[in-house]
């Protein structure tokens, strides 16, 4: 592989790196690119995997540096997650249509409204019962698109955890990583059982996503939740107008 190529998939998983662990949609920007070196779609969406996996390890490292860790509970939820993760991987295909691009465009509007919504008081760091089963609940659904596809799935996890949980931005980042990195272990295998990864190409992307998560744990950790919201908003407003007009 090129010396060009490695440069550009480094610069490209780190802002990618950057963007997922500070709102989201990052492999909207690693796939595209995979494939446009060549990679068929399978194998750039397996290949991504390996950059994610590796990228939220390191964004785990930096969170937990920060206190900002609760690997009990949110194992517990990534659990959920998994059955979800493991029956998308298997029916992992390259998703094109434009309908569905614009669907989604839709959904992450609402999900910036949804940000802007009053949160109850008085629930910090615990959850009713109800709360508890939707959130396990869509634990599952979240867990087959982010094994199906994974470009767009923290936007979805953030909205459940922020919305079905008492924590902060900060921490729905810091619960949000260790859930990813579990359901995606199981999808990443199901691509290696199938020949789906390019492992030169990987670990390229994967050294610039480490980086980016690094880099975005450390600032979180020093601006709070006040700097997620804006990065996640404008991420967000992008994306959406990027998916509403592309088809």
């Amino acid at each position: 592989m090129e010396i060009n190529a490695v440069l550009l998939l480094f610069f490209a998983g780190l802002i990618a790196g950057f963007v997922n662990v500070t709102a989201g949609g990052g492999s909207t920007l690693t796939l595209p690119l995979l494939i446009f070196l060549g990679l068929d779609g399978a194998t750039a969406n397996g290949t991504n995997r390996l950059a994610i996996l590796i990228q939220n390890i390191f964004a785990i490292v930096g969170f937990q540096k920060g206190g900002k860790n609760a690997f009990g509970r949110s194992l517990k939820i990534s659990l959920f997650a998994l059955p979800g993760a493991v029956c998308g991987a298997f029916l992992a295909v390259k998703v094109s249509d434009p309908l569905f691009r614009q669907i989604l465009g839709a959904v992450i509007i609402l999900v910036i409204i949804s940000m802007f919504l009053p949160k109850p008081q008085g629930e910090r760091e615990s959850e009713t019962k109800s709360k508890s089963l939707y959130l396990y609940s869509a634990m599952f659904g979240i867990g087959f698109y982010g094994g199906f596809i994974q470009a767009g799935v923290g936007f979805l996890l953030m909205a459940a955890l922020y919305h079905l949980t008492a924590l902060n931005l900060v921490k729905v980042n810091a619960y949000k990583v260790l859930i990813v990195l579990v359901y995606t272990i199981p999808a990443f295998a199901v691509f290696i059982a199938a020949g789906k990864i390019d492992w030169a190409v990987g670990f390229s992307l994967a050294a610039g996503n480490a980086l980016g998560a690094w880099l975005s744990s450390q600032l979180q950790l020093k601006k709070g939740e006040k700097i997620v919201r804006y990065i996640l908003i404008a991420v967000l407003l992008f994306m959406s107008l990027k998916l509403i007009f592309s088809g």
